[in-house]
């Protein structure tokens, strides 16, 4: 079985016992987490897909780490103009494990 939730403005498909990132959540490493934004279920049979949510479906999931990702570095040059930026930049994400899927 699996399932297309909505979270931090990505659609990510999640499988039970699957350990996905996703965009920083609220929480600490060890709570529970419930996706409400269900937009596909499938599996056996034919999918449900929702328009735009499926109906009662929800994903449940625990939070196993806070963390942030790798640096990456933003570069801004103009040649012969002695113009030169440099930034960096580490995105924040959460790891969820996937527990179950209700449909």
């Amino acid at each position: 079985m699996y399932a297309v939730v909505k979270t931090g403005g990505k659609q990510v498909r999640v499988t039970p016992g699957q350990a996905v990132r996703v965009e920083k959540l609220t929480g600490a490493v060890g709570d529970a987490i419930e996706f409400g934004e269900v937009l596909l279920v499938g599996g056996e049979g034919n999918p449900k897909v929702g328009t735009p949510l499926v109906e009662g479906a929800k994903v449940t999931g625990t939070i196993t780490a806070q963390d942030r990702g790798p640096k990456i570095t933003i570069f801004k040059m103009k040649r012969r103009k002695g113009y030169r930026r440099k930034q960096g930049h580490r995105q924040s994400y959460t790891e969820v494990r996937v527990e179950s899927i209700n449909a």
